[in-house]
């Protein structure tokens, strides 16, 4: 069973939702994504989804662009993530999935990269630029090898859409909590609840919502209408505002901790 899985099986058991953190890869540097990786695991988050820079984003806000442009500027690459994916599965067997934009994984080839991602310990990728019709290939080679494709459903998805998207989608469905790109916001979505409990009413895997959410009372809100909340620009933004402190690691970590409160 792949460990995305497994940890929405315990949470279950728990009686809990997930808590899932994206980073940047490479922000500030590789060798501190994987102390952060570890860091963040201990603070209570249940899955991890790490950012592969890219040049031309068309999903990402300010915050997250600015974190890909540092990486890039220090040669961070998909093959340098793999890497570092297969040096934490050493040390850690937390849910790892990679965001990623098609063109790097185009750039290494739709098997290469499956079987090199798969091979590392990755879990999961989210490929917000590859829709399901154009990823017949990937999303049949990628089931095979047990690489769960995680597909996006959005507030402007029809009916028929979220039960294509419920099909197809491995590990969770990533629901795009807002119309419009990553980034804090001072609320959550007033159709937010509505959206969700029409898709929880179809899916048949577990649903997150992602983008926007910036604090731990809208992460709660959040956890109570679906299986977990995505927290990523919040988290980056910290990084960004502890980038030049020796505590960097435990400074994020702290900040993230204070997420990780559920109340039913």
């Amino acid at each position: 069973m792949n460990r995305i899985n497994k940890k929405f099986t315990e949470l279950k058991k728990k009686n809990k939702k997930a808590f899932i953190a994206f980073i940047t890869a490479g922000y500030p540097s590789l060798t501190i994504t994987a102390k952060l990786v570890l860091e963040l695991e201990k603070r209570g988050v249940d899955i991890i989804e790490l950012g592969v820079p890219f040049s031309d984003p068309l999903a990402d806000g300010p915050v997250i662009q600015q974190a890909s442009i540092y990486s890039l500027k220090k040669k961070t690459n998909l093959p340098k993530i793999l890497d570092l994916v297969k040096y934490l599965r050493k040390v850690t067997d937390l849910p790892i999935c990679l965001m990623s934009y098609y063109n790097p994984i185009f750039c290494l080839g739709d098997k290469n990269f499956i079987d090199k991602a798969v091979a590392a310990g990755v879990d999961g990728v989210i490929i917000p630029d590859l829709p399901p019709e154009e990823a017949k290939e990937f999303i049949k080679y990628a089931n095979k090898k047990g690489l769960a494709n995680i597909c996006f459903l959005a507030p402007t998805s029809s009916p028929s859409r979220i039960k294509t998207i419920s099909k197809i989608s491995k590990g969770f469905i990533y629901y795009v909590a807002l119309t419009g790109v990553t980034g804090t916001r001072r609320s959550l979505a007033a159709d937010l609840k509505n959206n969700l409990t029409r898709i929880k009413r179809v899916a048949r895997i577990p649903v997150c919502a992602g983008f926007g959410i910036s604090d731990a009372k809208q992460l709660n809100e959040v956890q109570k209408i679906c299986d977990g909340g995505i927290v990523g620009s919040a988290i980056v933004n910290n990084i960004r505002q502890n980038i030049t402190r020796n505590d960097l690691v435990k400074r994020v970590g702290s900040f993230v901790e204070r997420f990780n409160v559920q109340e039913k």
